[in-house]
């Protein structure tokens, strides 16, 4: 059985290709160790809250990060972020929103809802390493978190 509760990294990304991107990023940085891929919103929420397929094994308690595409089956990508923004026990969990959305309305809406940060999804292979490196690098080992 997979200890849930070590998972440092939350990927909610419903593209394989993308989510097998930014995996290998993390790998090859050495941070892939303790990570869980989400397909959908639905599912990112049941492992935060510990309910679904999820229920009875404890998860998420060492959550560094949270990778979060908007565009998202089941629950879109803003939704997860209002209900975990909104929860005084989640709120605290920092949430990058990594996405192909340059759209204005999208990123202030994500800043609204309490986004930490917002990353649009570059279109080349090294760019987007790159980029999700840079950002797992200060989210995983520069980020302070409260305790």
């Amino acid at each position: 059985m997979k200890d849930f509760k070590s998972v440092e990294i939350l990927i909610v990304e419903d593209n394989p290709n993308d989510a097998e991107l930014i995996v290998r990023a993390l790998k090859k940085q050495n941070l892939a160790n303790d990570l869980y891929l989400a397909e959908d919103g639905e599912e990112a929420l049941d492992f935060v809250y510990c309910r679904g397929k999820f229920a009875g094994h404890p998860c998420s308690g060492s959550l560094k990060v949270i990778f979060l595409d908007l565009k998202l089956p089941k629950v879109d990508g803003l939704e997860v972020l209002r209900e975990l923004k909104s929860d005084i026990s989640t709120k605290s969990i920092p949430i990058v929103i990594i996405t192909s959305s340059k759209e204005d309305p999208d990123i202030k809406t994500a800043y609204d809802l309490g986004v930490n940060a917002y990353v649009v999804k570059p279109v080349s292979f090294e760019d987007f390493v790159n980029a999700i490196q840079k950002t797992s690098l200060f989210w995983l080992l520069v980020n302070e978190a409260p305790k």
